[in-house]
């Protein structure tokens, strides 16, 4: 049996959160270890489900207690540079906050946040994470879950 687990195709999973302001901007946040902005979220730790995650990395980021709402999201990423494995990324609707609540960073990891338009954070993520915010905006409107995959994205279910 060990033989087999270590043929087996390996994946990181990640929880994100689609949180917007009042205007319907999204909140993204500046990790001084990479080049390009994200959401509020990260790794899925041994134990978690994703909603689990989500609301703790929300929590340890930026200082915020959300409610994980539905699911709008689910995104495989794949040969990411200094990134060793794919990617799958779920992304949840945690809802809106005022654009003056108070955010506390987690200085360790983060430089900076804001509150973006969908084409100010096209300037600011990478290509496959603005996807994911396009399809998660969309998710928000109409109740079906986004599947992207590499270079595209489509909504499944209703």
């Amino acid at each position: 049996m060990d033989d087999f687990w270590g043929t087996v195709n390996r994946a990181v999973c990640g929880a994100a959160a689609y949180i917007t302001d009042e205007r319907g901007r999204v909140l993204l946040v500046d990790p001084n270890y990479r080049e390009h902005w994200g959401f509020p979220g990260g790794i899925i730790d041994a134990g978690e489900d994703p909603a689990q995650a989500c609301a703790r990395e929300v929590a340890e980021e930026v200082g915020l207690t959300v409610k994980v709402g539905p699911l709008l999201t689910v995104a495989w990423v794949d040969r990411v540079p200094n990134v060793p494995f794919p990617m799958v990324n779920f992304m949840f609707d945690c809802g809106e906050v005022r654009s003056d609540t108070p955010i506390t960073l987690q200085t360790e990891e983060l430089d900076g946040y804001g509150f973006f338009t969908v084409e100010e954070a096209g300037r600011l993520l990478a290509g496959h994470a603005h996807a994911r915010l396009v399809a998660a905006v969309a998710a928000r409107v109409s109740g079906a879950i986004a599947y992207l995959t590499p270079g595209q994205g489509r909504l499944i279910g209703q």
